[in-house]
């Protein structure tokens, strides 16, 4: 089966190199085939690309695109569209994900891209959209307009399917140029969401690419970075300290590297009846895509106190992840993803020696592990299915130990009463911690959030102001002054 990826404005070229990635399925394989450009043929792209953002995206009403945005959408949450089909048909095989954690983990994610969810989106940042437009008078006194980049450039990963639609989608809502390079891991969704978009509206055709180039190839990096304005990079920290010694000084760099997350659970919110509930809800945070994601929970902190015990928390989330891994059967892991789940799992086995309260709790063939213990400590898992439960009495024991890693934090997850969460939230908060949610949330972002603490709007833009000196200033000259 040979699936084409990739998105290129027409730039007369006949002799387009095509690199192939190959993806072995458990029933089907497939070969993944996406345009290889040269440098010369990457800056006729980037020409068309910012030449159309200036002429024809940038002549769009903010509403007139997300109407596009949303049609399109539409026909991804289609279950019966050919795009809806391939999706569900192939990215299986590429993700290794099973078929019905990609139908249900798409569903929810798209819908976050309607067209309610959009205006909300555009509010969330900009307040007023019609910035984006026009001028538009300011409290202050004078006017004021949002104005987006010529050309934005995305580097994406790959760890989790439809990623890349977050900062695609908010390019396109600034009305600005988008180069999208895929990963290897991943480089469908971005591209059939690129050529959705040119069937509901031809007009755009010439206004983004989708393309792809090994990471650290500086003939290619070195032609695109010096055109663009913005470039948005997601991947290791390692790769995006890199990136950044690669682009100048007077581009816009929005690095998301990766981070942190974890779950509370108040003795509060811990008795027999809702205790499984929790625990269910928590086991889902941890199979939707294997912990792949940066809101992925690593460790969950349960509160002493409760009727169910922190040591029996954890033995509900172990049963809960045996369940699920019946029904959403984890992904078939790299040699590597093998050797680092055996290596962590074994180290925490032998450490039961010296810590007679912790326990190891698995299946035989290793799908999935919860390790309990007492001592609060804060350190990442291997993945893959893997957590720890541990045990705490007062949150700010717990936000002591969490504090040194603000560099890393994101999303907690949190079980507790009205008044907890926001007692909870205000010390987490000021850890660093950037996002609370409920727990089987974790992994399902609202729109418009504020992705690692930041706007994904606000940080694109640049505003341009007319003062109100300007204004007045102006009425001297004008043709009706007597």
């Amino acid at each position: 089966m040979i699936e084409v990826a990739g998105y290129i404005p027409d730039i007369d070229e006949e002799d387009i190199e095509r690199k192939v990635f190959f993806f072995h399925g458990r029933e089907a394989d497939v070969e993944v085939e996406i345009p290889y450009l040269t440098t010369d043929q990457l800056n006729k792209v980037i020409e068309k690309v910012k030449k159309a953002s200036a002429e024809t995206l940038k002549s769009f009403s903010a509403v007139e695109i997300v109407t596009i945005i949303d049609k399109v959408i539409g026909r991804l949450l289609d279950r019966s569209s050919v795009y809806r089909q391939k999706a569900e048909k192939l990215l299986p095989i590429v993700t290794g994900y099973d078929e019905e954690v990609i139908r249900l983990g798409l569903t929810s994610y798209l819908k976050t891209f309607r067209k309610h969810e959009l205006q909300r989106f555009l509010v969330e940042d900009l307040g007023n959209p019609l910035l984006l437009d026009d001028f538009q008078p300011r409290t202050k006194g004078g006017f004021s307009k949002a104005v987006g980049p010529d050309l934005i450039t995305h580097i994406w990963a790959g760890n989790v399917p439809a990623l890349p639609l977050w900062s695609f989608i908010s390019g396109l809502l600034v009305k600005a140029g988008n180069i999208g390079k895929v990963s290897s891991a991943e480089p469908l969704f971005a591209s059939w969401f690129a050529n959705l978009i040119v069937e509901v509206e031809p007009r755009l055709a010439d206004c983004f690419a989708v393309v792809w180039w090994k990471g650290g190839d500086e003939e290619r990096e070195q032609s695109v970075f010096g055109q663009t304005d913005v470039v948005v990079g997601y991947g290791g920290n390692g790769s995006l300290e890199s990136l950044k010694n690669r682009i100048s000084i007077t581009t816009r760099f929005l690095p998301f590297g990766h981070k942190i997350s974890f779950g509370v659970v108040s003795c509060s919110s811990l008795d027999s009846r809702r205790a499984v509930q929790t625990a269910r809800q928590a086991a889902l945070d941890v199979i939707r895509y294997d912990q792949q994601g940066c809101y992925s929970p690593q460790t969950f902190y349960i509160q002493n106190g409760g009727k169910v015990s922190p040591m029996e928390f954890a033995r509900f989330l172990a049963h809960e992840l045996d369940n699920f891994e019946t029904r959403y059967p984890r992904r078939k892991l790299s040699m590597e993803e093998s050797a680092s789940l055996a290596s962590w799992r074994q180290k925490e086995e032998m450490s039961i020696f010296s810590k007679p309260h912790k326990e190891v709790l698995g299946n035989t063939t290793n799908d999935w592990t919860v390790v309990y213990e007492e001592e609060i400590s804060f350190s990442p898992s291997c993945l893959n299915r893997v957590v720890k439960v541990i045990a705490f009495d007062r949150i700010e024991d717990l936000v002591h130990v969490i504090a040194p890693h603000r560099p890393f934090l994101q999303t907690a997850g949190i079980a507790a009463s009205p008044m907890e969460l926001f007692q909870w939230a205000d010390l987490l908060g000021n850890t660093g911690v950037t996002r609370m949610t409920a727990l089987g949330r974790m992994t399902s972002p609202e729109a418009g959030w504020h992705h690692d603490g930041r706007f994904n709007l606000l940080d694109l833009i640049q505003m341009v102001d007319i003062e109100a000196s300007a204004k007045e200033f102006s009425e001297k000259f004008a043709p009706y002054v007597d």
